[in-house]
């Protein structure tokens, strides 16, 4: 039996990409899924896929964390505790600085670190009560290294680091893991994200080919190790590269 099978995962950024095809890896693993984005009738889609699954989906936009903090209670409300959050949504514009995108930098600030801050915080009294659980956040490559248009990208990506790897420290008595999930460049619509149509377009032909880009079930499975651990295994990061990747 699969360490995963019974286990409540709520993902966040679950319509499409790295959250779909984890979804759809974890429902085929058995777990009890409580799956959230800001797109409905993605979320349905998905669900529709999966007759099998014990799965339920809310419409939550992760900047506001009364959105965020319903998805939890409604875990809770069905099953009585959380074993896993996955905090996955994110976005991806790239410009130089001196362009000062002020309300860009903004936005990408609030999606993702504030994203991840409120999936942590509204989960936490519950895994702190239940004395076990596990934090999962999307992070990157590009929260280890930084390239020129991406300074801004990466800067959240590295504070995303940071905060998962505080939150082991603050958390480890309480028995709650963090892991960090760094890919590489993969085949999901993070390039839609990207406002240079240039780079954007660049993006989303080199994802598609083999050995340069992931497909989003590379990192899913990777995501599923990292859950499938025993409790007393705390696998703090996976990086995970294309394999002809330079960075």
């Amino acid at each position: 039996m699969s360490n995963i099978q019974g286990k409540v995962v709520i993902i966040l950024g679950a319509s499409s990409g790295i959250g779909e095809a984890t979804t759809k890896k974890l429902a085929q693993e058995g777990a009890k899924l409580v799956i959230a984005a800001r797109r409905e009738d993605r979320l349905k889609a998905l669900v529709e896929t999966l007759p099998d699954a014990e799965i339920s989906y809310a419409v939550a936009d992760v900047t506001k964390k009364e959105e965020v903090q319903a998805v939890v209670e409604l875990a809770v409300k069905k099953y009585g505790h959380v074993d896993v959050l996955y905090n996955n949504a994110g976005i991806m514009p790239t410009a130089p600085i001196s362009e000062a995108r002020f309300d860009e930098w903004r936005q990408v600030l609030d999606l993702n670190i504030m994203g991840v801050l409120n999936g942590i915080a509204a989960v936490l009294p519950v895994m702190k009560k239940q004395q076990s659980g596990q934090i999962i956040a999307t992070d990157s490559i590009l929260g280890h290294v930084v390239t020129p248009g991406y300074a801004v990208y990466c800067g959240t990506k590295f504070a995303v680091r940071a905060i998962m790897e505080g939150l082991r420290q603050e958390e480890r008595e309480n028995n709650i893991r963090s892991t960090l999930i760094s890919p590489g460049m993969v085949d999901t619509e993070l390039y839609t994200t990207v406002n240079d149509p240039a780079t954007s377009n660049w993006i989303k032909e080199n994802a598609k080919i083999p050995g340069v880009g992931l497909k989003a079930s590379d990192v899913a499975d990777a995501v599923a190790y990292a859950i499938s651990t025993p409790d007393t295994v705390a696998v703090s990061e996976i990086m995970i590269r294309p394999t002809k990747q330079v960075l």
